[in-house]
């Protein structure tokens, strides 16, 4: 006997429903072009109100795409470029309001360009010898959070969005005995989490750093176990992504990701589905936490998690030392850098996935 059509119609709606939460329709879209230099050395990325900017080490540049037609749209120049001894740049990469970008850089500099006229307006020295790495955006009280994560201790530095940009505060974290990775910016509470991938010199300990950016002092530190924090994001109901790193999958433990309760550090869930990550992303378009996970057992992925469940989705092949990640929050266009030599794109190209 035929099913019936009420059966089939709820047969339906369940099958979407489960294709809705594994997000199948998440795949790569095109690869983009990059001009100029293989790409062999590059870092963080950043997107918002359509556009994805990210560092360009081997062309000494921060790198533009149109997040909506998926085109090169060019770059801003005058970075230090992939250097070693922790001088490279640029690294860390942030918009603000949509008309300048903000990247650290080697020699301890933090340079502002013009999105307008792609040129570098301001270059602001935090003090140290070693390069500027990641950073964060205070909205509220109008900072930038710039990690000098090679300086013997490491130190952030909080830095007036507006000119002439005066470094206003600095924190030493002499505990971080390997250095400082991402800074993120709670819009909900106004503090700073801080990812440090060891303490006290011990591999298996490391930490997420609570901060307030108004005084520049550390109000907690939450200890995490064999991971080795990287990349940090932040969900819609407040949970905290930290993608545990490729230096603890070669410290030899375990390819794993966490969710955190930022409040209290409570650890809510393990993921061992997609470990060996760098940046991490919160999709607001598509409510995923994404992951830059190029030391992935098995190849580098595109790792997404269902930011509402807490449900791992897939994992989705990147490529070549993909371990930048970034979403605009509109289309929910994924972006992610590949090296040179990978078989899709062997001059090194940005790889582009979507619904």
């Amino acid at each position: 006997m035929p099913p019936k059509p009420r059966f089939l119609a709820s047969l339906l709606l369940a099958c979407a429903a489960v294709a809705a939460q594994a997000g199948p329709g998440l795949h790569r879209l095109q690869t983009i072009a990059v001009p100029g230099q293989a790409l062999r050395s590059f870092d963080i990325g950043y997107a918002d109100a359509g556009l994805y900017a990210w560092a360009d080490r081997s062309n000494r540049s921060v790198d533009l795409i149109d997040a909506r037609s998926l085109r090169f749209l060019g770059r801003i120049d005058g970075f230090a470029g992939a250097r070693s001894g922790g001088q490279g740049g640029p690294n860390g990469v942030l918009l603000i309001d949509g008309k300048q970008v903000w990247a650290g850089d080697g020699g301890s500099l933090l340079r502002v360009a013009d999105l307008a006229s792609r040129r570098i307006v301001a270059t602001i020295a935090t003090g140290g010898r070693k390069r500027v790495d990641e950073l964060a955006y205070d909205a509220r009280d109008h900072l930038v959070i710039a990690a000098n994560n090679a300086d013997r201790p490491p130190f952030v530095s909080f830095i007036s969005t507006q000119p002439p940009y005066r470094v206003v505060a600095r924190l030493e974290l002499p505990r971080a005995t390997q250095g400082l990775e991402q800074p993120l910016w709670d819009a909900r509470t106004g503090l700073v989490y801080l990812a440090i991938p060891e303490l006290d010199g011990v591999a298996a300990r490391g930490g997420i750093a609570v901060i307030d950016p108004r005084t520049a002092r550390q109000t907690a530190l939450h200890e995490v176990a064999r991971c080795m924090p990287a990349g940090l994001a932040l969900g819609p109901d407040g949970k905290l992504l930290v993608g545990c790193s490729d230096d603890a999958v070669a410290a030899g433990f375990a390819a794993i990701s966490l969710l955190l309760d930022p409040g209290t550090g409570r650890t809510l869930q393990t993921y061992r589905q997609v470990g060996g990550s760098d940046e991490v992303w919160y999709d607001a378009a598509g409510g995923r936490f994404l992951l830059g996970a190029a030391a992935n057992p098995g190849g580098p992925v595109l790792g997404v998690i269902d930011a509402r469940s807490g449900r791992w989705l897939r994992n989705l092949p990147s490529g070549r030392s993909a371990h930048s990640v970034a979403a605009d929050p509109v289309r929910g266009r994924v972006f992610m850098p590949l090296a040179a030599g990978d078989a899709a794109c062997p001059h090194g190209c940005v790889a582009a996935f979507g619904d």
